[in-house]
């Protein structure tokens, strides 16, 4: 792996390893679709919808800073030294809340941390447990986001976005070229819930 790879806008998912872990999008019925029927939306409808969505007025910051929260919940139990958790336990702790700082990023016009969170996601589902250097890897992630939304840094973030993301980017691929050992073996797909 090259270090050009991570200064493009698109560096390999999943940093060129296998999955170990998939991380499961549930998609619940939607039920407002069922009572109002098939059929597409009116451009006008949907040009209303997206203005509301570019003009939401609600703070992200308190919803962010409790996923922030547990994500360090999860960063603290993998650094513990009294391990009441399973391996994957512990990364699942860590894996929820990045998923949802995935999902809400964009919605509230923080699309820098949707990148960082994807990114975050990412290296989660391929790490095989989750030791010291791969949690110090997490923590950069989490204080990466919590400035983000901290300095209330909207949109994509320019330059200075793309140079976050590859630093992030380029930290996991030493780690990995540092830590081969501690990367997926076999693509496990967990349906259970933690």
């Amino acid at each position: 792996m090259t270090k050009d790879q991570f200064e493009d806008k698109n560096p390999p998912r999943h940093f060129s390893q296998p999955i170990k872990r998939k991380a499961e999008f549930i998609k619940p019925p939607n039920m407002l679709k069922a009572k109002v029927g098939s059929g597409g939306l009116s451009d006008e409808i949907i040009e209303k919808a997206q203005s509301l969505l570019q003009n939401n007025a609600i703070d992200f910051q308190p919803l962010a800073d409790m996923y922030l929260g547990l994500m360090m919940e999860g960063i603290n139990s993998a650094n513990s030294e009294d391990h009441n958790h399973d391996g994957e336990v512990i990364i699942a702790d860590m894996l929820y809340p990045a998923m949802q700082l995935k999902a809400n990023g964009g919605m509230f016009n923080f699309p820098l941390v949707t990148s960082i969170s994807d990114r975050l996601v990412q290296f989660l589902e391929v790490i095989e447990e989750a030791d010291a250097n791969a949690v110090e890897i997490v923590l950069a992630f989490h204080t990466t986001i919590r400035a983000v939304i901290n300095g209330k840094i909207t949109g994509n973030g320019g330059s200075h976005g793309t140079e976050i993301l590859s630093a992030l980017n380029k930290a996991c691929v030493r780690y990995f070229e540092k830590h081969p050992e501690n990367h997926n073996k076999t693509v496990q797909d967990y349906k259970t819930k933690f």
